[in-house]
């Protein structure tokens, strides 16, 4: 018998004693309803703490004002290398030399250093504008390595052993620094307890489709309220890869940069802070970089900044709870750094949302204020959480309200792939550092990413699992269509991305 039987006429001697108090659904269907409604409650449960953790951010932001900032240096200027590690960035290495060769400082204290392990055509590229640099007078040392061992964290290091700045200014191949950069950076080092020093990054490209528009505002949280709040009430934060400076001696004291995980900068930012540096955050200060513009290349990226920060965690947080820091301080950095374990929840409530429907949750053993109250407690401390960035940022009304819908729903698409990435992360195996793919300015990029087979096969199952969901639910008027609904939205608009033609590839198609 189909457990959508509750518009059926029934007797009340043929309701089962058990569901007689306000249930209608026959015996059969009892015990799958209560399993379904069950998995649904511990999901929901399991998301609270995110949830909590976005409204505490919020909290901490704004409890505390933003401490004074430096105004300048002073005393005589130091030494500083701007390090640039590069992997075939032909689209863009032109662009990141000249900005860097640019900058304005005095030039017999900047040293550049072009980490470059490509095996391709940049290294020809760089290698002319590095020559027309040189007799403009700016230092740059073309650092080129045989095997690309440890990745971005080797490259690094490699350049490290001739670096003679005292602080390093570290830029990935997307970023195009202002002139005055190393100028804004440099007070904060003041304080001879500051390690580090990281800017805000801000976006080349976010108008160009509504995925960077989501990623802009992404981003913008992550940087104005995330950083900000660790930064003011004294909690770890990271670096993040780029647009930051250390001292030299910090990086030294914390052991070196290491590639035993994917994001060697949040690894290396942790053991640097648990070793008694301290990080500062200048969200006055941006510098420009480009967003991914496709789907699969944005997937690229996220998902090794996922599986990095799960095999972080599993380093780093044994020793967070074992040091001396405040309670507060560690069940921040463990909600910091298990962050990513809110995707493969994400997609648990889409399957139980999803068979729940199935199950005929909508005339289940739930009254519609349980449901409501789960949508609140699940969803509100983003929604709020990214419409507060938007405000933040001074967009309207109108604007913020587009601009964290486009966000949830990116974050709902990237599910899949990232729930992938979290559990490889738990595993033991080593990964490779696969780069983003980047646009620059000829838009005509040598590597684009393409669509995962496995993770568009099941993105595609889900979507149709919850658009079969949610019409079952409207039309049962059930508690549970807010949630399909959107989830439903999230992954039609990821599947539907992930398999739009590439226009730089359709473009190369076109040209044969």
């Amino acid at each position: 018998m189909p457990c959508f039987s509750a518009k059926r006429r029934t007797t009340k001697s043929q309701i089962p004693t058990n569901i007689a108090a306000g249930n209608t659904q026959p015996s059969s269907c009892l015990a799958l309803l209560m399993l379904a409604e069950l998995a649904y409650l511990l999901v929901l449960a399991a998301l609270l703490p995110f949830g909590v953790h976005r409204l505490a951010i919020l909290w901490l932001r704004f409890r505390r004002p933003e401490p004074p900032r430096p105004l300048a240096w002073r005393g005589d200027l130091p030494r500083v290398t701007v390090q640039l590690p590069v992997y075939n960035e032909a689209s863009v290495v032109e662009r990141l030399l000249d900005a860097v060769c640019r900058l304005d400082y005095p030039r017999h204290l900047l040293d550049v250093q072009l980490l470059d392990d490509s095996d391709d055509e940049t290294s020809d590229l760089a290698a002319d504008r590095i020559r027309e640099w040189r007799r403009e007078g700016v230092e740059v040392d073309h650092i080129q390595r045989r095997a690309r061992d440890g990745f971005k964290a080797g490259a690094l290091s490699r350049g490290l052993r001739t670096a003679r700045g005292e602080f390093l200014l570290i830029l990935d191949a997307d970023f195009v620094p202002g002139a005055d950069l190393i100028r804004n950076l440099l007070p904060s080092f003041g304080d001879p307890g500051v390690g580090m020093v990281q800017a805000r990054w801000s976006h080349l490209n976010a108008g160009r489709s509504w995925i960077t528009r989501a990623q802009a505002l992404l981003l913008d949280a992550h940087f104005s309220l995330e950083h900000a709040a660790r930064f003011r009430s004294g909690r770890f934060f990271n670096f993040n890869g780029t647009a930051g400076m250390w001292r030299r001696r910090c990086i030294a004291d914390a052991g070196g940069w290491r590639s035993t995980t994917l994001t060697e900068d949040l690894d290396l930012s942790y053991r640097a802070q648990l070793a008694g540096w301290r990080f500062a955050y200048r969200d006055d200060v941006e510098v420009p970089a480009e967003l991914p513009e496709t789907l699969c290349a944005l997937e690229v990226q996220q998902e090794r900044w996922a599986e990095g920060a799960i095999q972080t965690a599993r380093s780093v947080l044994p020793v967070i709870w074992r040091s001396r820091h405040p309670v507060g301080t560690r069940l921040e950095a463990t909600a910091h750094l298990l962050g990513h374990l809110v995707h493969p929840l994400a997609i648990l409530l889409a399957l139980t949302v999803g068979t729940g429907a199935w199950a005929g949750v909508a005339g289940g053993i739930l009254p519609l204020w349980v449901h409501a109250l789960g949508l609140a407690f699940a969803l509100m401390p983003f929604v709020i959480f990214y419409a507060a960035t938007a405000r933040l940022r001074g967009y309207g009304f109108g604007r913020a309200l587009r601009a964290t819908g486009a966000a949830l729903l990116l974050g709902i698409g990237l599910g899949v792939p990232l729930t992938g990435a979290v559990l490889r992360g738990l595993g033991r195996g080593s990964a490779e550092f696969v780069r983003t793919p980047k646009r620059g300015e000829n838009r005509r990029p040598r590597y684009v990413a393409s669509p995962k087979h496995t993770v568009v096969a099941v993105r595609l199952a889900l979507a149709l699992l919850l658009s079969v969901s949610m019409v079952s639910l409207l039309w049962a008027g059930g508690g549970l269509a807010p949630f399909a609904l959107l989830l439903t939205a999230g992954h039609v608009a990821a599947s539907r991305e992930a398999l739009r033609p590439d226009p730089v590839v359709y473009q190369k198609r076109v040209d044969r």
